[in-house]
Order: C-alpha cells, then structure tokens, then sequence
C-alpha cells in the first residue's frame, strides 16, 4: 500500500501554523501587558499647532514659570540610586506643574531624563527614560494631555556634576523639565 505523503505534510503544517499564530493565554492574565501586534493602530487626525507660551513675559501665562517664589520655577526631580520612583517631597512639584499644563494647553513640556556614570551606557538610557515616563505618566493622570509632554532620555550624557562621589552621583540621577521655549 502507497500512501501519498503530501496531505499528511500539508496537514501537520497548517497545524503548526496554526499553533504558531494562537496566543499563550497570558493577556487574559491580569497585569499582563497586550500584545503590541494585537493593539488597534491609533487613528491620526490633523492638528492645528498649539499656541506658544511666551516664558519670558512677566504679565503672560509664562511669568509662573520664570518667578523664583514659584514652585513652577523648579524643574528638577532627583531620583534614588537604580530607581524611577517620584519621591514623596515632589510630588507637589509634580502636581503643580500639572496644574499649568491643565490651565495652559498651549503650554509644551519635554522631561529629559537623566542618570548617573554607573552603570552601561544602555542600561543608564533605559533607567533615564524610565524616569522621563514615569514623570510624563503622573501629569498625565493629574489632567495634562498627552500630546503637550514629551519624555525622553539622555542616560549620563548631561551630568551637573562630574565627580565620582555619591553626592555628585545623587545631583545626576534626576528628570529636568523644560517649557516651549526652553529647549
């Protein structure tokens, strides 16, 4: 008896194709993350360009930024060693800047995050940009919009302080927060 080889390939593998395609089950789990292939794709639609703030104007939205008696003055959140974490003592700078953004929507913001030397250069552009995001995430949730903040990372490449000393190392490990304007 001949039997004909070919269905039974052709067979076994669409089942491995099959297979292939078929998801683990671990998106139903919770917490887990979506597959990135399986998100639809976001729809784009035209914008008109926003307004700028001018930063430098005293009489302007932009005088809160640029007055030293104002927490918006203050654009640096430190971070602890390997950590991305917003410490309690900034959260109130964080909530304040979210409020501007809130209240201004021509306002722009771009966190550069940052790092120390320790550290390869990959994992320090990864741990800023964790930094950058999780800043971006917060303003977020306290009511600024997506589209006026934009987090990226420098890992070690913008240190304040050169020194290989853990008070120089600490001055390093922070996000910078910039206006339109400013960078």
């Amino acid at each position: 008896m001949k039997t004909n080889i070919l269905p039974i390939i052709a067979a076994t593998s669409l089942v491995v194709l099959f297979a292939a395609c078929s998801t683990t089950g671990d998106a139903d789990k919770p917490g887990a993350k979506p597959d990135a292939a399986a998100a639809p794709a976001p729809e784009v639609t035209a914008r008109k360009p926003a307004p700028t703030v001018d930063l430098t104007a005293r009489g302007g939205d932009g005088s809160m930024l640029k007055d030293p008696k104002s927490p918006l003055s203050k654009r640096q959140i430190f971070f602890e060693y390997d950590k991305y974490d917003i410490r309690d003592e900034y959260k109130p700078l964080v909530e304040a800047h979210a409020k501007y953004l809130r209240e201004n929507p021509g306002a722009k913001m771009l966190i550069q995050g940052n790092a120390d030397d320790r550290g390869s250069r990959e994992y320090n552009v990864g741990l800023g940009q964790r930094r950058s995001d999780t800043v971006k995430r917060a303003l977020i949730l306290l009511g600024a919009k997506d589209g006026q903040i934009e987090s990226v990372s420098l890992g070690e490449e913008k240190p304040i302080c050169t020194e290989h000393a853990e008070g120089c190392w600490a001055k390093n490990r922070r996000d910078d927060m910039l206006y339109n304007g400013e960078y």
